[in-house]
């Protein structure tokens, strides 16, 4: 399946929206009813602007209180605006006007970095190629400054980082996570994990920094949680190669928490392999096809 262009005769343009966000007092990414989203904000001033319902779709369906330095969506708008008395003369969309006015609308813990009119075959989910998340720890019972508390989780024991990146490289490749994913109906849970690496960043907080074709529904925490596992020498480096070939889900406790999170980018393939791509992401994967 490709995505059809959307010329001026379909009668809807498609948006490429870069964003970030501050995800700590959302529920996630996706509309939930009675439940603030980050969905929801774009999505309600999105459409105040078109003056139409408009839906957007994401690279990367972030969970409760993750965040984003950059999130990518796209948007099918109206090709032309409606009339608006207040600009009887504008037949053609500004985007450098509804990039302020999106920017002044949606609430500060929300920031558009970028738009403009996406290339033909474009799809934020099934286009992306990769998507980069980074994890951040704060160990040994230190404290965190309060400006720096959103983004960084705590961790009252020591955490070995060299043994850390020893059980982490032995996560790379393409495996069946199924081990540190939770559970989705029909959703597989075959992924390609090409970085999984920690440093100390200059405060001397630990840096997870994960790299996949995509990320199964608690992924990154659960391959965190049991990195610290390793790190605090609470199993030995094999552990998490020995779980993840057993395909037996690990225990909650070990999904360490959301605040220490965030979506860092999103890579996609040149224009003339948008289509290709799609195609690749919507055929659902099987681990013994290469």
């Amino acid at each position: 399946m490709t995505i059809p262009a959307l010329n001026p005769e379909s009668g809807f343009r498609r948006l490429r929206i870069d964003l970030a966000y501050d995800g700590t007092r959302y529920a996630g990414w996706a509309l939930q009813p009675d439940f603030p989203t980050v969905q929801g904000e774009l999505e309600a001033a999105l459409s105040r602007i078109a003056r139409t319902p408009i839906s957007t779709i994401v690279a990367g369906r972030t969970d409760a209180g993750v965040h984003a330095s950059h999130q990518v969506v796209h948007a099918d708008i109206p090709n032309k605006p409606k009339f608006n008395r207040y600009h009887p003369l504008q037949r053609e969309w500004d985007l450098g006007n509804f990039h302020f006015r999106l920017n002044q609308i949606l609430p500060e813990d929300i920031r558009i970095l970028r738009m403009d009119y996406a290339p033909e075959n474009f799809h934020a989910r099934f286009g992306a190629s990769a998507r980069h998340y980074q994890y951040k720890i704060a160990d040994n019972n230190v404290i965190v400054p309060p400006l720096k508390r959103l983004n960084i989780a705590t961790w009252y024991r020591p955490l070995n980082l060299e043994l850390m990146n020893e059980a982490s490289a032995l996560m790379l490749g393409e495996h069946d996570f199924a081990a540190f994913c939770k559970f989705r109906e029909a959703a597989t849970t075959i992924r390609t994990l090409t970085q999984f690496e920690w440093s100390r960043d200059s405060d001397g907080y630990l840096q997870a920094d994960l790299t996949a074709d995509a990320f199964c529904y608690n992924m990154v925490r659960n391959l965190v949680g049991a990195a610290v596992c390793v790190g605090e020498s609470r199993f030995p480096v094999e552990w998490m190669v020995k779980v993840l070939e057993k395909a037996t889900r690990v225990s909650d406790s070990y999904v360490f928490p959301s605040k220490g999170l965030t979506l860092v980018g999103v890579d996609f393939p040149p224009e003339g392999e948008l289509a290709l791509r799609v195609q690749q992401a919507m055929a659902r994967r099987d681990i013994s096809e290469k």
